[in-house]
């Protein structure tokens, strides 16, 4: 008789195995396909607006409704995750990110919008379980390199699907092109039944957490700091990312495909700034020096990118709000796991606060902007708003303490 097949589902694997590179994998694989997926219809907003005859704000659903999903769920799911556990979290976000691919036979824009939807629901599992995830399987200093890794292979998704949007839609019909750009969620769904394991590391009490140790985890100064600071830069760049294609088009005369390309150079520019500070990360103890120079260039590109008359200048301004945009992510992402008192289940709500906090700021932002824009008949006050925000990061530098790993109120 044959024996029957092992179960590697609850398999518990030693802490720093050679597995833990498997693991990365699986994780470097679902921030890609998050990032193919949240901002791909931003380039495609035209013409969602001239096939379904709807305004600019309606049109800003289709990006600001699966923003709204993650934020909705992203403080939930942290304190969700602790319950459920890790491999249960990651199946949920690879299946809502698989279930994106229907969009090319969506009926109507209701129906559409409902899928994109999906996004949102996988990108707040997939990111909130990373955090105890790593936590389980890597050494302090390579979980600040995973956070470098897993934000770029974030913002490499993100700049893929914004650059090549638009051109595929000139091949198949532009729904399809959404089809396309969440296939990889099905495979990664499949490899992580096959593949995901249990750590033997820091583990999940699968007890839960309290409502009273989450909302301490809330109120305590660094992590309100921080949430400020990766809002206010969110708020600008959802706002630049869902409108800067159009306002290019419309207003500056470039074409939809070659706005595109300038805005989705900045994720691309993302992915390689979130290395650069990881790096950073890794040789300069004390973030605030990170957050007030990332601060600084993303709040100066920022007004260039939509100032600046023409592409010769335009270019080098999207560069540099694309690294100041970036830069300070994998620090942000490591502080809450040197603070001090911090289990993997406070990490997930860390997380998962970070999500629902920006998340809300990134799905208010568009929609402003293209109502705004509907008002006023110009882009520029709600892309200066949005602009003002971000120097939220640069205050945060100042603000935070030169010793996180210290207890604070």
């Amino acid at each position: 008789m044959a024996n029957d097949p092992e179960d590697i589902s609850t398999k518990t694997t030693p802490t720093h195995s050679r597995y833990r590179i498997v693991m990365a994998a699986l994780v470097l694989a679902g921030h890609l396909s998050v990032g193919l997926n949240v901002f791909a219809a931003s380039p495609l907003l035209p013409l969602a607006i001239d096939d379904y005859d709807v305004n600019r704000a309606t049109a800003g659903l289709l990006v600001a409704l699966p923003l709204l999903v993650a934020a909705a769920l992203g403080l939930p799911s942290g304190v969700l995750i602790a319950r459920i556990g890790l491999r249960r979290a990651f199946i949920i976000g690879w299946t809502a990110v698989a279930l994106v691919s229907l969009s090319g036979w969506a009926p109507n824009f209701t129906a559409l919008v409902l899928l994109r939807s999906a996004t949102g629901l996988g990108f707040a599992f997939i990111l909130t379980a990373t955090g105890p995830l790593l936590m389980q399987w890597f050494r302090p200093k390579e979980v600040t390199v995973m956070n470098a890794l897993t934000t770029a292979a974030l913002s490499l998704g993100i700049a893929l699907s914004v650059a090549t949007a638009a051109p595929l839609a000139e091949l198949m019909d532009w729904q399809m092109a959404l089809t396309i750009y969440a296939l990889p969620g099905i495979a990664g769904l499949l490899a992580w039944l096959v593949l995901g394991r249990v750590s033997g590391g820091t583990p999940m009490t699968g007890a839960g957490i309290s409502f009273r140790e989450v909302w301490a985890v809330l109120r305590n100064r660094t992590v309100v700091i921080l949430l400020a600071a990766d809002a206010g830069i969110l708020v600008q760049y959802a706002a630049f990312t869902g409108w800067l294609p159009t306002f290019y088009n419309e207003d500056r005369g470039i074409s939809l495909s070659q706005a595109g390309f300038i805005t989705g150079m900045l994720p691309l520019v993302g992915v390689f700034a979130v290395l650069a500070g990881g790096v950073i990360a890794l040789r300069v103890a004390s973030p605030r020096v990170l957050f007030v120079g990332s601060g600084m260039l993303a709040g100066l590109g920022g007004l260039g990118a939509f100032l600046l008359p023409g592409p010769a200048l335009i270019y080098p301004a999207v560069v540099i709000l694309g690294i100041g945009s970036w830069l300070y992510v994998p620090r942000l992402l490591t502080l809450p796991m040197e603070m001090s008192d911090m289990t993997p289940e406070r990490v997930a709500v860390v997380w998962g606060s970070f999500l629902t906090f920006s998340g809300f700021a990134m799905f208010v932002s568009p929609i402003f902007v293209g109502g705004l824009r509907d008002l006023s008949g110009s882009f520029i006050p709600g892309l200066a708003i949005a602009s003002a925000a971000s120097w939220a990061l640069l205050v945060a530098g100042f603000l935070l303490p030169r010793n996180v790993s210290e207890p604070s109120a």
